[in-house]
């Protein structure tokens, strides 16, 4: 299974290529369109969903999420929840509900139940930092996962033609908005930031994967660990120890600023 992911400017746009993409035959299971939300929009659905006996009433506006509802397009349940750092969005079907849980999104009781029976093969938790920054900025995400590379060549392209920025476009624009600002941190270890930057991006960006934030760094310490080994053996003989970790004790670090930031908005 492989994801492949377009990035468009306007909700319309992302609207009109995640239908094309459906008539081209991927299933609505193994496709999702995530959009910023409005707080007040979801604020309204989710009230006016019928609570069952064993909810307080309003615990759905309390959680900030519903499955189910008919925001947008039709032919797929729409999940509305709150993501850590990003605030409200609006994700299409189960693919939307696994990937906005990885996200650490606040779900209802129904929503939560539908993401742990729901598990994907090829699922990327190590781009959802990019959907989550691309949705900060207002754009919208299509997420398709295709069942081989063929697949996910026509698929690509079919984005493309849409007006798709690509992920990995996204990913070097995600860095240069931060560029400017970590270069001037970094300075201040006495270090080459020009001479480090590569692996202090690629810590960076290991400590923005899903499985990795919100946790104690005792509990994260093997995944860095594990990852530290993979970048020392892509790049043998390289420094790549010291700047690796300074770049994961950053991401970290701007992670926790983003939901600080996004909580205090709130």
């Amino acid at each position: 299974m492989e994801s492949v992911t377009g990035i468009f400017s306007s909700r319309e746009g992302a609207e009109q290529a995640y239908e094309h993409v459906r008539q081209a035959g991927v299933p609505e299971s193994k496709l999702t369109l995530l959009t910023p939300g409005s707080a007040d929009h979801i604020d309204k659905e989710v009230q006016s969903v019928p609570t069952d006996t064993s909810e307080q009433p309003g615990m759905g506006s309390a959680i900030g999420a519903l499955l189910g509802g008919g925001v947008g397009i039709t032919g797929g349940a729409v999940l509305m929840a709150l993501i850590p750092g990003v605030g409200p969005v609006t994700a299409l079907g189960l693919l939307g509900a696994a990937i906005v849980g990885a996200a650490g999104a606040t779900a209802g009781a129904a929503a939560g139940a539908n993401i742990e029976k729901s598990t994907y093969e090829g699922l990327p938790e190590d781009e959802i930092f990019l959907y989550e920054d691309a949705l900060r900025r207002g754009r919208s995400v299509v997420i398709a996962l295709a069942d081989d590379e063929a697949s996910a060549s026509t698929v690509r392209d079919m984005l493309k033609r849409e007006g798709a920025e690509s992920i990995d476009a996204a990913r070097d624009q995600w860095w240069t908005g931060l560029r400017s600002s970590e270069e001037g941190r970094y300075s201040t270890s006495g270090r080459s930031f020009s001479e480090d930057e590569e692996f202090f991006r690629l810590g960076f960006q290991a400590a923005m994967h899903a499985r990795n934030r919100c946790r104690e760094f005792d509990q994260i310490s093997a995944e860095m660990d594990s990852a530290l080994e993979d970048v020392q053996q892509r790049f043998p003989g390289k420094n790549v120890e010291e700047p690796f970790i300074r770049g994961y004790q950053r991401g970290r670090e701007h992670y926790q600023q983003l939901c600080d930031e996004g909580t205090k908005a709130a």
